[in-house]
């Protein structure tokens, strides 16, 4: 209170490091503090800014153009007319919702986890995973290496959004997108400390160039989103796949049923509870020995039984003709710099020149295509090219 009697209203910077010094009192000492944020290109931070490092990085996430376009990416069913069928806008909110609930009761850092768990799908492309493969093997076709969603998410927000200038996001948050895998099984997952750009950029460059290496993260939250994401998309795909009436519950595993429940409520629901209790005050992220089993067993179901079913996979050589015939048509007109290619209007014009001069035209056409949403991607070809909608509900 002043003298006159009016409030005196907190100092930004001062509240900036009152929250700095709260985390140090209430997180675990296994967590990431903000203040350890590390950014490629060093900013001074203005005095009237009270974020921390990885609050930062969560709303920058959060207002890029890539964010945005979740809201038509294909989670696993695509041509669907089902406004209940989850898309991956949906899937990254449920990761870091589930990814925030156990690092609460583990101590970590959550604006950190909520960054990652929130950008670590932006590098999907059209039609999910099948797309995925679809431009991996045109990427290799082409020599620029293998095409993966991982480093591609790192890529957007390093080195395409911002027409070209990138967001500059903490070493730990690009970190923690790169090494996501949500489809390796990992039963006990210890971080990788003490990482570098220098050693980020370099597992990078192995994952394109196909060569073994096996991601880890570099923070505890990284490992907690990574638990999260398989969490996340296990039971939720399960109740999908019910409700196009690709499977039934009754088709579940016997052993996973007993272990984790029958609906996606009781599966996540158990298998967090699990790791949380099999986690709390370790240096590690632990699924118990039957918890980790049951949910192998489940991933295995769900690949067999909904991921490879053909059921809805008969638009699959139509994709993926599309996708050919994009690859080569916004290489051509890159050639031959048409300026009324979509590839111009669209994402070339006022392109950084950093970006235009790092890039060969093929991986200026892969970027393109990755960013696009499912409709925008079909709206490249007439309409009596596109694959029709397979099922309605």
């Amino acid at each position: 209170m002043k003298r006159d009697g009016s409030e005196s209203r907190p100092v930004p910077g001062a509240l900036r490091a009152a929250a700095s010094a709260r985390e140090k009192e209430v997180l675990s000492g296994f967590a990431t503090p903000s203040d350890t944020g590390v950014r490629r290109n060093p900013e001074k931070r203005l005095e009237s800014d009270y974020r921390l490092n990885f609050a930062v990085d969560v709303d920058r996430i959060l207002h890029s153009l890539a964010y945005s376009r979740y809201i038509d990416k294909t989670q696993v069913f695509y041509l669907v007319r089902n406004d209940h069928i989850t898309h991956r806008m949906l899937h990254v909110q449920i990761v870091s919702k589930v990814a925030r609930t156990i690092g609460r009761y583990l101590g970590l850092n959550e604006d950190l986890i909520e960054a990652v768990a929130i950008g670590h799908d932006i590098g999907h492309t059209p039609f999910g995973h099948d797309g995925e493969r679809f431009l991996s093997a045109l990427c290799q076709s082409r020599g620029i290496g293998e095409y993966h969603h991982n480093v591609q998410s790192v890529e957007f927000l390093e080195r395409v959004e911002r027409k070209g200038k990138g967001w500059n996001l903490c070493l730990q948050t690009l970190d923690g997108i790169l090494c996501h895998d949500g489809e390796t099984h990992d039963g006990v997952l210890h971080p990788a400390a003490d990482k570098t750009f220098a050693a980020h950029d370099a597992e990078k460059k192995a994952k394109t160039a196909g060569d073994p290496v096996r991601l880890v993260p570099m923070t505890l939250e990284g490992c907690v989103v990574r638990f999260s994401d398989t969490i996340s998309y296990v039971g939720r795909d399960i109740e999908d796949a019910i409700r196009l009436g690709l499977i039934r519950r009754s088709d579940l595993p016997e052993a996973c049923v007993r272990q984790l429940g029958n609906t996606n409520g009781t599966i996540v629901y158990n298998l967090v509870t699990d790791v949380i209790t099999n986690s709390l005050d370790k240096g590690y992220v632990a699924f118990s020995g039957e918890a980790s089993e049951a949910l192998s067993l489940l991933k295995r179901f769900n690949y067999e039984r909904i991921y490879t079913n053909p059921t809805f996979k008969s638009a699959l050589f139509a994709i993926g003709e599309i996708f050919e015939e994009l690859f080569d048509r916004y290489n051509d007109d890159i050639e031959r710099e048409n300026l009324d290619s979509p590839i111009y209007a669209g994402f070339i014009d006022q392109m950084a020149e950093d970006y235009l001069d790092q890039r060969q035209s093929s991986e200026i056409v892969r970027d393109f295509i990755a960013g696009m949403t499912d409709q925008y991607f079909l709206e490249q070809v007439p309409e009596m090219r596109r694959p029709k909608v397979m099922y309605v509900a």
